[in-house]
């Protein structure tokens, strides 16, 4: 019996290292679900030491503070990106996995209303899914 699959959103999936965003923005490909941009760089997952397991996948999100003039209104949108992710992500981590590859994502609302938890559901089942199409087999 195989064991349940936990949703969590650790700390080692979080995308925080300046050197890799920068790099993410300047070699990474991007596609647009609206109200959310998608930018994405997958490279070739680096051996890890025996003791630690690599996370496959490490995700940013962000809100404009152009559109977003209040600090809890960015906060609230981001915390609906990363609980969206968060829920949905384990097809994407298995794909990432079977390839051998070491991704990362970045998620852009790009919007000026605050979205739904339902549209953000949907749109990040989309993106996902063609995240796996792009990283082909």
């Amino acid at each position: 019996m195989s064991t349940p699959r936990r949703h969590t959103l650790g700390k080692a999936e979080k995308l925080k290292s300046r050197k890799l965003i920068d790099q993410l923005f300047a070699q990474g490909r991007s596609f647009t679900a609206f109200p959310v941009k998608v930018v994405y760089l997958a490279a070739p997952q680096p051996p890890a030491p025996d003791t630690e397991q690599p996370t496959p996948v490490q995700v940013g999100v962000t809100a404009s503070t152009r559109h977003f003039k209040r600090a809890t209104d960015r906060n609230r949108i981001k915390r609906l990106l990363r609980e969206v992710y968060r829920q949905q992500k384990h097809e994407l981590h298995d794909a990432v996995t079977q390839q051998g590859l070491q991704l990362s994502v970045f998620f852009i609302y790009l919007d000026k209303e605050l979205p739904t938890y339902a549209l953000l559901q949907d749109k990040m089942r989309y993106c996902l899914k063609r995240l796996r199409k792009e990283l082909g087999p």
